[in-house]
């Protein structure tokens, strides 16, 4: 099988990069100037030691750059940190490599990120809350029932009261001045905010079964 490329397009995506697409289907970014120097034109082979050099030196040390440039401003998941790295254009073998790379030095750990974020969050979201906000940061299920086993679980019915205090205060929302109407109201916020409805019950005392 032969290792000969063509550059079917190249796209200016800012003042100084473009996107490569080859023929092969694969695609990445390079800054003008590197485009220039490689000599890639739409239509012609790209050689097979520029291919190597950009594939095996140039990107691969530009993702884990960007890749550590990133966790230093705040944390990430993989999957999150991907989506970041795959935004930028990086191919996938690249952008898992340098996650790798971050994740060897223990710069990226789902398992830490949701003990931090379950710790943080736990006093005013819900369980349900958490849960749903770890699923699509892309943190694996078990991950996150075991950082809520840690953090939480032994405190968890006092924690969905004082969730409940947090938004009754923030929403200005006092239950003995309220009609039944208005606790309805906010006993429903509260279900779809993903507390359980006897907490929500013991919290304001009210019956609210035909919610």
């Amino acid at each position: 099988m032969s290792d000969t490329r063509i550059v079917m397009e190249i796209t200016e995506i800012s003042s100084s990069r473009v996107r490569i697409l080859l023929d092969d289907g694969t695609g990445f970014v390079l800054y003008k100037g590197e485009r220039r120097n490689y000599n890639l034109r739409e239509g012609e082979q790209i050689g097979t030691e520029d291919y190597a050099e950009i594939m095996e030196t140039v990107l691969p040390k530009r993702a884990k750059l960007r890749a550590l440039n990133l966790l230093k401003a705040r944390s990430y998941t993989q999957k999150a940190l991907a989506d970041k790295l795959r935004d930028g254009g990086y191919p996938e073998k690249i952008l898992a490599d340098a996650i790798a790379y971050a994740a060897s030095f223990g710069y990226v750990d789902d398992r830490q990120y949701a003990l931090d974020f379950v710790e943080y969050n736990k006093e005013k979201r819900s369980r349900t809350w958490i849960f749903n906000a770890l699923q699509k940061k892309g943190v694996p299920k078990e991950i996150m029932e075991d950082a809520w086993r840690e953090n939480a679980s032994n405190e968890e019915s006092e924690l969905e009261k004082e969730q409940i205090l947090f938004w009754m205060r923030k929403k200005n929302f006092i239950a003995s001045e309220a009609t039944f109407a208005e606790k309805q109201k906010f006993c429903a916020f509260l279900y779809r905010k993903g507390f359980q409805i006897d907490a929500i019950q013991t919290a304001l005392s009210l019956d609210i079964e035909s919610i």
